[in-house]
């Protein structure tokens, strides 16, 4: 195992394009860390270039303790998980997993034993005499995990390795590595898009945006502390609402007022989070989590309390997303764009998040299943005031961020 240190790392292509600009984050020895972001942030790009299959353009790349910019990955002692498995199509199972140990000159004996561990840690022993034709996509991209898995490599680099599985065998699958990696203790560094993944599987998760690190932390504090609106935005699903409001004086407190709207602040949350009393009487950007609404009539405490009109409800078994609008203009900051664009899938912010809701800010809220809303009917919405979160308009920073605990790998 190795911890991997990326010290001002760039990437610059030709045309002075700069997928990766100043990277500089720890990766510990043991952990399991997640590079997440939208399509084109330059994760993928990182994860390359600790794998030695692209260049550096510049600062440095540690793996363990030694400098290895110009080392080729073949001397990198890392093995690589792909997204599209990258098997042999005319060799079995078991001479895939052992193809390149051969290369490797390791004895028979010794190749015999690792590919025999894992295939029984992955459950691949009854396929051992199968080509990857014959296999699930589960299955075969649990032998290019074992083809990593025998080398006994420093660290795992895993490109997007669940993207091309269906959903329950994604969950299948992320239960799976979780084990493995609680059972290997191997240093992981893991590729994704999809922010559900990052949280699942990362001890830390790394945010990505236009090549630059945004934040890395804890999946918790993450969710709890983001340190600015695009990972506000970009962590959780459904995704925090965002409207603009001004912060008035209310006695010792404050009131947010928004749309018609008015939500409470008490003294004690303007005094645990600095710098928020200087924004009194001025305009911020007032973000709220769907799990952060719940139906009033269901709601178990006295809460502020929004009345409105359910234009769309999804009734998910567990819970149900109610989708409203809120008579407000769309928050409009570049970082508000980026995830617009990133959600649109064609890299253009749309004009709105929803054609039919005009000028209006797009909400949703997850309520409780035994709530009895219905599209078109009227709700009201308590809000845990004590969860908000607060961003500078100018700037899109968090204002006053809670105090988190320090984020650490789990190993």
């Amino acid at each position: 195992m190795a911890k991997i240190v990326l010290n001002g790392v760039d990437k610059v292509y030709s045309g002075e394009v700069k997928a990766v600009d100043d990277l500089n984050l720890e990766i510990n020895d043991g952990e399991f860390m997640v590079l997440v972001g939208p399509s084109g942030c330059g994760k993928s790009t990182a994860l390359r270039m600790i794998a030695g299959l692209e260049e550096i353009t510049g600062g440095e790349l540690r793996i363990g303790d030694e400098v290895v910019n110009d080392r080729p990955p073949k001397d990198r002692d890392i093995a690589m998980v792909f997204q599209n498995y990258a098997l042999y199509p005319h060799m079995t199972v078991e001479q895939n997993l052992a193809f390149g140990l051969k290369l490797r000159k390791i004895s028979k004996t010794e190749i015999e034993k690792r590919v025999s561990e894992a295939a029984a840690m992955l459950g691949l022993e009854p396929y051992l005499k199968r080509k990857p034709a014959a296999l699930s996509g589960g299955q075969r991209q649990r032998v290019a995990m074992g083809r990593a898995i025998v080398r006994e490599p420093q660290a795992f680099l895993m490109d997007e390795p669940l993207s091309n599985l269906d959903a329950k065998l994604r969950v299948q699958m992320r239960a799976s590595l979780n084990q493995l990696h609680e059972r290997l203790g191997v240093t992981t560094v893991y590729v994704t898009h999809d922010q559900i993944e990052a949280m699942t599987l990362g001890d830390r998760v790394a945010v990505l945006r236009d090549g630059r690190l945004q934040q890395v932390d804890t999946p918790k504090n993450l969710f709890d502390n983001p340190v600015n609106l695009f990972v506000a935005g970009f962590i959780g699903s459904p995704a925090m609402n965002f409207v603009n409001a001004e912060l008035r004086q209310d006695g010792q407190g404050a009131v947010l007022v928004f749309a018609g709207h008015s939500l409470p602040v008490s003294a004690d949350v303007l005094n645990a989070r600095p710098g928020l009393r200087d924004y009194l009487g001025k305009q911020i950007i007032l973000g709220i989590r769907p799990s952060d609404f719940e139906d009033a009539a269901l709601s178990s405490h006295s809460a502020a309390t929004m009345e409105v009109s359910a234009d769309v409800t999804e009734e998910l078994g567990t819970e149900i997303n109610v989708i409203f609008t809120v008579n407000a203009p769309p928050v409009r900051h570049e970082e508000a764009a980026a995830l617009a664009a990133d959600a649109s899938g064609d890299g253009e912010a749309p004009e709105s998040a929803l054609p039919l809701s005009g000028d209006k800010s797009l909400f949703t809220a997850r309520v409780n299943p035994r709530s009895s809303v219905r599209p078109g009917g009227t709700i009201a919405l308590s809000v845990d005031v004590t969860q908000l979160h607060y961003f500078d308009k100018e700037s899109g920073l968090a204002i006053g961020r809670r105090v988190a605990a320090p984020a650490a790998a789990t190993v």
